[in-house]
């Protein structure tokens, strides 16, 4: 099935947001082999040489490295992943805050209606 992407943005930038979600989630564990380009490629329902722009992103960030007789890994760098983990929360949670502040939400309104929902009470059953 194809990867659901969005027109409004450069295609190769959400195939890098999709595929760094995928290595700090675990999907593709550090170490691990991703799937060649061309693969990876036809399962996104893009073409090869945005696929080939995303992965050389990856790399030049250090998430992915490349091994001339084993294809691409995920890095083995458990600090790097982490950051990368922290900074991309950071990222959603700013987000998140901005627009809840924007909708006229406190502070205290915030953490509050964060707190009901992590702990369930602000489920609408």
């Amino acid at each position: 099935m194809a990867w659901e992407l969005d027109s409004d943005r450069p295609i190769y930038t959400q195939l890098v947001e999709r595929i760094q979600v995928q290595i700090i989630s675990g999907y593709y564990p550090p170490g691990g082999k991703l799937p060649s380009v061309r693969d990876l490629a036809a399962v996104a329902a893009v073409n090869p040489n945005t696929m080939q722009k995303a992965f050389a992103e990856l790399e030049r960030e250090g998430l992915i490295v490349t091994q001339r007789t084993n294809g691409r890994t995920v890095t083995e760098d458990e600090t790097l992943l982490k950051g990368i983990r922290m900074q991309m929360a950071r990222e959603k949670v700013d987000v998140f805050v901005q627009t809840l502040k924007e909708l006229g939400f406190s502070q205290q309104e915030i953490l509050s209606l964060i707190q009901d929902v992590i702990e369930g009470e602000g489920k609408n059953e």
